[in-house]
């Protein structure tokens, strides 16, 4: 994991050597961004960047793209990704599109497990007041089984 110092040089040292321009203003992590590799600040000029992804080989291809940002909007040109101006400077730098996907965003659920007194079982994702509800097939009062952890 990088400091936001060595944040700030590394994205001062791509802009230069893949743009030919200096990156005036402030390169930062963003422990909130979860899905998405980094976002450019249209108000501030600053770049925000998804701290658990500093480590892949292709964290240099984030950094260009969001520098792409930067710099068509700087010049007054399309900086969204449906102008050409965009796609044009992000093929041209070989930047990424889109985010890489991490191998740990797979979202692991937690079932409730309910059976009702002739063993029928229920599955839900959230958990219920057994005194209000039924089992559609037999009429029966549910018991509640306990937590089932699913991926």
């Amino acid at each position: 994991m990088m400091t936001e110092i060595e944040l700030q040089n590394l994205v001062k040292q791509v802009s230069i050597s893949y743009f030919n321009l200096t990156f005036q203003h402030k390169a930062s992590f963003n422990r909130r961004l979860k899905t998405t590799g980094g976002r450019y600040l249209l108000q501030t000029h600053n770049l925000e960047f998804n701290p658990s992804m500093s480590d892949l080989p292709e964290f240099i291809g984030i950094i260009k793209h969001e520098l792409v940002h930067y710099h068509l909007h700087i010049a007054n040109k399309g900086y969204q990704h449906r102008d050409l101006d965009f796609k044009q400077l992000l093929q041209r730098v070989a930047g990424l599109r889109y985010a890489p996907k991490l191998s740990d965003s797979k979202k692991h659920y937690r079932l409730w497990l309910y059976r009702c007194q002739n063993q029928h079982s229920v599955y839900r994702q959230r958990r219920f007041n057994t005194a209000n509800y039924r089992c559609v097939k037999c009429g029966e009062r549910f018991n509640f089984i306990g937590q089932v952890n699913h991926e």
